[in-house]
């Protein structure tokens, strides 16, 4: 990442009662700017099995999705074998490690943090966040959490984004939430 903070977005994926859920606002901004309102930022991939939503530069994220789908499907739909792979490829790759972009992925079984330095993290409580507004999603998403357990993966996802664009001034209402809610029928949403 080179040290450049990354802007215009919120993204946030919650695991929870066997369901994972990735959401993200629509803003798309140009400095100052706000240039689209209904981004879409968050997409299915690997035969709707897999979630990944990003924050960063939209070229530079396009082109992690393409590569990250190709690393899924030469390792069998396994995220974690595919995220360690991408991530070697980002940071080493010269084209590859000047993108700047971060990347949540998710499937039933695990939620995982990518960057382009290398990190692949795992959180301890099913929560990542990334983007301007991702500490307010973040900490919204935690309060969720252990004040309302009825709550829903998805819910959480969308009051947290709710929450975090009333805060953030890269962050709007336009909502993308998606889920994947049971491993035989990965286009629930």
């Amino acid at each position: 990442m080179q040290g450049h903070p990354l802007h215009s977005t919120t993204v946030i994926g919650v695991r929870r009662h066997e369901k994972v859920s990735i959401g993200s606002d629509g803003q798309a901004t140009l400095g100052n700017t706000v240039m689209k309102h209904k981004a879409q930022k968050v997409r299915r991939l690997f035969e709707g099995k897999v979630l990944a939503g990003f924050a960063g530069s939209t070229a530079d994220a396009f082109t992690l999705f393409e590569r990250f789908e190709d690393k899924l499907k030469q390792y069998g739909g396994n995220l974690t074998r595919a995220s360690v792979e991408l991530a070697k490829d980002w940071r080493t790759d010269r084209y590859l490690r000047r993108l700047e972009a971060l990347l949540v992925v998710g499937t039933m079984d695990r939620l995982l943090l990518i960057s382009g330095s290398g990190d692949i993290i795992e959180p301890d409580d099913d929560i990542v966040a990334i983007g301007s507004g991702g500490a307010f999603a973040l900490a919204a998403a935690r309060a969720m959490i252990q004040h309302a357990p009825q709550l829903t993966a998805k819910e959480i996802v969308t009051d947290s984004l709710r929450v975090a664009a009333d805060i953030c001034v890269y962050t709007n209402h336009s909502l993308t939430v998606l889920e994947i809610s049971d491993k035989s029928d990965p286009q629930t949403s």
